[in-house]
């Protein structure tokens, strides 16, 4: 790709594996700022090392240690990661193409996000958090290019566990409160998590996406 047609939240490949661009920095030398989307770690490359790829309904990759299928017609509900596909966003909102935000509450033409974002009903696709019938895996732009059985760790992979530990620092929202409940961790006991607000759960339970999701990372 050329550096000037590259954007802020487009999906890309780079080394084989799926990125989001987070941010163009284009005086210096590598000036694409990536986020591997299956664990969210960053990297630095040029323009000319990516490969732009435009997200599809039934498309399913694995975001954060678990596996999503992007579905235009589900209606999202709280605690559901949306993707943004066509942003219109208020003078007040500031939600952009291909944003990931959490649903934090259902209003009647849309929802608002973790962000604070009003994002109407028509401007999102919904991740389904599964590998859905008919879905098109898209983690590897070449599946077959690093290892003859690349199908094989994927299809390990799709019966596996979120391999994410919680760490100090990370923010979570419990789904199934009204409102939600939003807490960072501030202390880590064996299994037991402590959050703000003297919330103790077990590690197993936070990483159950039904009941919570993962707000923001602790940085590595």
């Amino acid at each position: 790709m050329h550096l000037l047609n590259v954007r802020k939240g487009q999906f890309v490949y780079y080394n084989n594996k799926l990125h989001k661009v987070y941010a163009v920095k284009p005086f210096f030398k590598k000036s694409v700022h990536l986020i591997r989307l299956e664990d969210l770690e960053q990297e630095l490359v040029t323009a000319k090392e990516i490969t732009l790829y435009k997200p599809k309904h039934l498309d399913s990759f694995v975001f954060n240690y678990q596996r999503y299928t992007l579905h235009k017609e589900v209606k999202a509900k709280v605690g559901d990661y949306i993707l943004i596909i066509n942003p219109k966003p208020d003078s007040l909102d500031h939600h952009h193409l291909h944003a990931i935000e959490i649903v934090s509450s259902i209003e009647a033409y849309g929802v608002i996000s973790n962000k604070s974002n009003g994002i109407k009903h028509s401007e999102y696709w919904v991740m389904v958090p599964r590998l859905e019938e008919g879905a098109t895996i898209i983690d590897r732009a070449n599946p077959d290019a690093q290892a003859p059985n690349a199908h094989e760790e994927i299809r390990q992979e799709l019966h596996s566990e979120p391999t994410y530990t919680p760490k100090i620092g990370d923010v979570f929202q419990y789904n199934k409160s009204d409102p939600v409940i939003q807490a960072m961790v501030v202390a880590i006991e064996g299994e037991t998590v402590y959050l703000g607000g003297d919330i103790e759960v077990h590690v197993s339970k936070l990483t159950n996406s039904d009941a919570w999701s993962l707000l923001a990372r602790v940085p590595l």
